[in-house]
C-alpha cells in the first residue's frame, strides 16, 4: 500500500511538473514565433528590395543596349545615305564631262 501511494505521489508529481514545464515553454514559443516572423518580414524586405535593385539594373542595361544598337542603326543608314549620295554625284559629274553625243 505505501509502494502505491508513493507511486501515485511519484506520478502525479512528474505529470504536474510536465504541466508546469508546458506552461513555460508556450509562453517563449509565442514570442519567439514573433521574433522569427519579423526575421521573415525583414528578410522578405531585404529580398524584395535586391530583386527590384536587380531590376533596376537589368532595365537600364537593356536600355543602354537599345540605344547603342539605335546609335548604331542611325550611324548605318546615315553612311549608306553619304554613300548613295556620293555615287550619286560621281554619275552626275560622269554625264556632265561626258560629251553629248553628235545629232545627225
Amino acid at each position: 500500500m505505501k509502494r502505491l501511494v508513493l507511486l501515485v505521489v511519484a506520478l502525479m508529481f512528474a505529470f504536474s511538473t510536465a504541466v508546469i514545464a508546458a506552461d513555460k515553454v508556450v509562453a517563449p514559443a509565442k514570442a519567439d514565433a514573433a521574433k522569427v516572423e519579423k526575421k521573415a518580414d525583414d528578410k522578405k524586405a531585404a529580398a524584395d528590395l535586391k530583386a527590384d535593385e536587380k531590376k533596376a539594373a537589368a532595365d537600364k542595361k537593356a536600355a543602354d543596349k537599345k540605344a547603342a544598337a539605335d546609335k548604331k542603326a542611325a550611324d548605318k543608314k546615315a553612311a549608306a545615305d553619304k554613300k548613295a549620295a556620293d555615287k550619286k554625284a560621281a554619275a552626275d559629274k560622269k554625264a556632265e564631262a561626258a560629251p553629248a553625243p553628235a545629232a545627225k
